[in-house]
């Protein structure tokens, strides 16, 4: 018999399982990452833990509360929070699970729709699905009520996390190329604010959930997120255990529909993935030429002044939109500032003199301005040869910031008299918050000059190594100074309440006014000169990361 009559009278050999296979790879890779450091062991152990604890928690917490004529509503809410949570948790943390990205498999011979199938198993293994699993069944458990409300509620688990898992799943398809490219990676960065915000809701509502009838505000929203999957789902077990069986069978269908759609999106956005080519860099030499072939630059680069101070501030501008340290510190300043008034607004104790976070966090972005050139700082001290060269460098640098913080300020404060109040107190928070905003820019020139540090662009320190002490006393020691040249209108403020005289507060805003632009020009042109006989030192401090 010839070998090709004998390969193919040979019993073909069985394929691989294709889920199996994703399983195993995806379990090897996590035990090889985890024997990689100590660290990285630990880190995910904590977070394990972390993760459990509050998941037990919860569980408890909701299955206390049965029996609770409001417990519904909480249920769905939590459901809801926990879908949104595993929408934007691909758009925060790209490469949070390295091994399940669809750029990785192009190249290989598998079809979307198996491959489908075993993505969304593997997807199941991890701490995420087990405590959205554990936080489901304790909703359940707080709601099902009768044998057929436990049977709906095993069914309504299931759909909610496999729901949850395609969601996430879809997004990271759909918006892999975005988020693996630097905008992406930007994204990823602004994520402690996100969470920096999340934990202060989360602070707000379990402050309101604390009162005595607290569960009853979460009705009006219950009422909408029961028609919403996967939440629907959760619906339709309490409306199971209240004999409403056709409520039920549409939340459970609302939640399967939605389902079937995220594998539908998930299969076609994987099926685009794995057929076109990544014309990212084709498109943005696209965009590069049109702009390059257009008449001239437009919109902000036309209203910039000329001179040297013009090519400074969209120089700084562009630092601040494409690099990712410099884009976190004014994210970071700018949702931190607007934060605390609407703490204190939504408390119901807050005070209008809150608004002064605004100017606080802004004028702290003037600090180590050559530091955030890094190594890049060699072409800047190279056009510095007098004291007027370095003055008009400084000056529109903090052109760029006040071009910011002086729109942002105004919003902050009218937003703090609109929603705190009183209106009778706007003009001289206005006042000051303008004042400490000038104060701090002028401080901030000369600290930029005496107290350079490098910020290092790969990891997440924002000081290099061995310069911690000094950007912590820069950092105090000019907050310090810039309040203590504030002390002057303060003290002009408290006379004016002492003494009664509050037809005459609104002087403090022309005050404001001149006393913040007096204090940033003044602190411009003591900085100017030291600037010029610091060149060297100040290049080697900032190049150091």
């Amino acid at each position: 018999m010839s070998t090709e009559s004998t390969a193919v009278a040979a019993p073909r050999a069985a394929a691989p399982n294709l889920t199996a296979v994703f399983v195993r790879l995806k379990l090897t890779l996590l035990r090889n990452g985890l024997r990689q450091s100590a660290g990285r062991t630990v880190a995910y152990v904590s977070s394990v833990i972390v993760g459990l604890l509050f998941a037990a928690g919860a569980v408890l917490g909701l299955i206390a509360l049965r029996g609770n004529v409001h417990v519904g509503a909480l249920a769905v809410l939590l459901t809801g929070i926990l879908t949104l949570g595993w929408a934007v948790m691909p758009m925060f943390f790209p490469t949070g699970d390295e091994t399940l990205d669809p750029t990785r498999l192009v190249m290989l011979p598998l079809r979307p729709r198996p491959l489908i199938g075993s993505l969304l198993v593997t997807s199941l293994i991890g701490i995420g699905p087990v405590v959205t699993l554990a936080l489901v069944t304790g909703a359940v458990v707080a709601l099902a009520d009768g044998p057929a409300a436990a049977l709906v509620g095993v069914l309504a688990v299931v759909l909610v996390v496999l729901v949850c898992v395609a969601l996430a799943r879809a997004v990271a398809t759909a918006s892999v190329r975005l988020l693996t490219s630097r905008r992406g990676r930007d994204l990823a960065v602004l994520s402690g604010l996100f969470i920096a915000l999340g934990a202060q809701a989360v602070n707000i509502a379990a402050q309101k959930l604390g009162r005595p009838d607290g569960l009853a505000v979460l009705e009006p929203l219950g009422d909408v997120l029961r028609w919403l999957p996967p939440a629907s789902a959760i619906g339709a077990v309490e409306a199971t255990g209240q004999g409403a069986y056709g409520r039920a069978v549409a939340g459970m269908a609302l939640a399967a529909v939605a389902l079937a759609l995220l594998l539908f999106w998930w299969q076609r956005s994987l099926t685009a993935l794995m057929t076109s080519p990544d014309s990212s860099t084709l498109q943005a030499v696209e965009k590069d030429s049109a702009r390059r072939s257009g008449s001239g630059e437009g919109g902000l680069v036309r209203l910039l002044p000329g001179g040297r101070t013009g090519p400074v501030m969209l120089r700084t501008l562009r630092y601040a939109w494409r690099d990712p340290k410099s884009k976190m510190s004014w994210a970071t300043a700018l949702g931190a500032g607007l934060l605390a008034p609407i703490v204190s607004s939504v408390q119901g104790n807050g005070s209008i003199y809150t608004a002064f976070s605004a100017p606080a966090l802004l004028g702290l972005q003037m600090y180590n301005q050559f530091g955030q050139d890094t190594s890049a700082f060699w072409m800047v001290a190279s056009t510095i040869a007098t004291p007027r060269d370095a003055y008009q460098e400084l000056r529109a640098r903090a052109c760029t910031l006040a071009l910011v913080a002086v729109p942002y300020v105004t919003l902050v404060s009218v937003g703090a008299a609109a929603f705190i109040g009183p209106w009778s107190d706007f003009l001289q928070v206005y006042g000051l918050s303008l004042a400490l905003l000038g104060a701090l820019i002028g401080t901030g020139a000369v600290t930029s000059v005496i107290f350079p540090y490098s910020i290092p662009s790969e990891g997440n320190k924002n000081v290099a190594p061995g310069q911690g002490s000094i950007a912590w006393f820069s950092l105090f020691g000019g907050v310090l100074v810039g309040a203590l040249l504030c002390a002057p209108l303060l003290g002009l403020t408290i006379w004016l309440h002492v003494a009664g005289l509050h037809h005459l507060l609104w002087i403090l805003l022309p005050l404001g006014v001149l006393y913040g632009t007096g204090a940033a020009v003044l602190g411009l042109r003591l900085a100017a000169p030291r600037t010029v006989r610091r060149l060297p030192e100040i290049l080697a401090a900032v190049s150091k990361g």
